[in-house]
């Protein structure tokens, strides 16, 4: 007879891309049977928005519209029993303060988790991938820098924007590219160069396209890493 577990429910808000989002989902279900065995399986509520919705905003820089779309998420997965909520993106993690005050249940920050186990490592200078608004903005480096003690690396002007370009043209349209492949590595052994003694796959359609075989350089996958996250809050 299967032993009942008392697990708790994370509410999982996705879309942004869906191509990501199905990696979270089957990371956190082979996250939670590999440590209960059996036929166990996670307890998560997924809210998937519309990311032509998201885009749109992040695009004219309507981040209050974007944030009332995951804020509404939220409440839902909230009013439906979750435990906790995860932003299934690094770039909508500018909005996830307002996110979290507007509900009553623990947020699962991406760059904390990712943080924690940079820390974990001893990594204290590392290069950061992911969208324009990741690598340019301050909300994920400041947090990083002053929460954590960690300094951030990103590439130059035109790499930003080759990087963000793929994202958006490719990886979120499920499209893999051994040329864009061949691009992202130069671009982090640039980062190396720099004094990076890893580099952060800051969005999580990176991880579509490259990953630890590809290169030397270590890699910080934040897909799998908040999806670690979220099993250990689920056991």
């Amino acid at each position: 007879m299967m032993r009942a577990v008392n697990m708790k429910t994370i509410g999982l808000i996705g879309g942004m891309s869906w191509e990501s989002t199905a990696s979270y989902y089957q990371a956190i279900n082979k996250g939670v049977n590999a440590q209960l065995g059996g036929l166990h399986s996670a307890k998560l509520l997924l809210y998937s928005v519309n990311f032509a919705e998201i885009e749109r905003h992040q695009r004219h820089g309507e981040w209050d519209k974007a944030a009332t779309v995951l804020i509404n998420a939220a409440i839902a997965v909230q009013q439906s029993g979750a435990d906790a909520v995860l932003i299934c993106t690094n770039t909508m993690h500018k909005v996830a303060e307002q996110v979290e005050a507007a509900i009553g249940i623990p947020l699962i920050h991406i760059a904390d988790s990712t943080a924690d186990a940079l820390t974990l490592n001893n990594v204290t200078k590392v290069g950061l991938l992911g969208t324009r608004f990741t690598m340019e903005e301050d909300f994920y480096t400041r947090r990083l820098t002053v929460n954590h003690g960690i300094e951030v690396v990103t590439p130059k002007a035109d790499e930003r924007e080759k990087i963000h370009h793929v994202i958006y043209e490719q990886l979120c349209k499920g499209v893999i590219c051994e040329a864009s492949r061949e691009a992202y590595i130069k671009i982090i052994d640039s980062l190396g160069a720099q004094g990076a003694q890893a580099v952060i796959l800051g969005c999580t359609e990176i991880a579509l396209l490259v990953n630890q075989r590809h290169t030397a350089m270590p890699l910080y996958d934040t897909t799998t890493i908040h999806a670690n996250a979220a099993v250990s809050f689920i056991l």
